[in-house]
């Protein structure tokens, strides 16, 4: 949704006054873009992962169980650290602000059977 022209207009002015008063923190917030970080931090995710591959394969070959155990746990903390940050790299992340989603069920206070109950009246219902 477009800005009108007076909200436009109030976002130059705070613009300008960020640059009057801070102008190397405004160039540093303006000049970032959020998909570098998420990019780094999939590139850092992804040598973590290696680094997890090399302690689980150590300590299989050391036949030492809890270095095996801890590079499987570097593992597996290093692919979900990537997955949210492809999401948040791609947009499909979730989105701050957004309320929660509910369940169908759960709005009304109901559980699995009543609302079966509730389905099973209403076609007996309408068969009549």
């Amino acid at each position: 949704m477009p800005l009108s022209d007076h909200e436009q207009r109030m976002l130059e002015q705070i613009e300008k006054a960020l640059y009057a008063e801070d102008p190397k923190f405004a160039h540093s917030v303006r000049a970032r873009d959020p998909r570098v970080h998420y990019r780094r931090r999939m590139i850092l995710a992804v040598i973590g992962f290696l680094v997890g591959v090399g302690l689980l394969l150590a300590g299989v070959i050391m036949k030492y169980v809890p270095v095996a155990v801890a590079g499987f746990l570097v593992m597996l903390t290093c692919a979900l650290w990537a997955l949210t940050s492809w999401r948040h790299m791609n947009g499909t992340g979730p989105r701050r602000g957004a309320p929660p989603r509910k369940r169908r069920g759960r709005e009304t206070g109901q559980g699995f059977m009543e609302r079966l109950e509730e389905r099973w009246r209403r076609r007996q219902e309408g068969d009549r």
